[in-house]
């Protein structure tokens, strides 16, 4: 996969397949669960996704101007952006300038809404995060140790 850089994932809701190529596009296990492992990397891919769902929306409220319209700039120029808005909102929150919590604008998909799709090549990705996440903390990779979403 080009993108993200190996041993990065990107998360997906139930909506889309389960990759490992083009991209690493890391989706949640299906119900019904199989097991404890499973339902363990269900848990903790919502968290991720929770987070980066509020900062995105954190994001969209301070920036409104760019992000509640099509970016106009060329696809390999957007996530430069999305960083400059990131270190400039920093930048904002070190110098006292916050914004009022925007929390009940984000909902989480509604699980009966989505489409299903077949598995796809992803799912043995999905199989080894799930065992890692699920490993006891001394087990878990340096990486993972210290995310507030594990």
């Amino acid at each position: 996969a080009l993108y993200p850089p190996e041993g990065y994932h990107i998360l997906g809701d139930g909506g889309y397949p389960c990759l490992s190529h083009l991209i690493s596009l890391i989706t949640p296990y299906r119900e019904p669960l199989q097991n404890a492992s499973q339902r363990c990397f269900n848990l903790h891919h919502t968290k991720a996704r929770s987070i980066i769902e509020r900062s995105f929306g954190i994001l969209k409220t301070r920036w409104r101007s760019l992000f509640f319209k099509a970016l106009e700039v060329k696809p390999e120029f957007a996530p430069k952006v999305i960083t400059c808005c990131t270190i400039l909102h920093n930048i904002c929150i070190t110098n006292g300038d916050t914004m009022e919590s925007e929390e009940g604008q984000l909902t989480d998909n509604d699980p009966d809404d989505l489409q299903v799709r077949e598995p796809q090549s992803g799912e043995h990705t999905r199989d080894r995060l799930a065992a890692a996440v699920s490993a006891p903390d001394d087990d878990l990779p340096p990486d993972l140790r210290h995310h507030d979403y594990l």
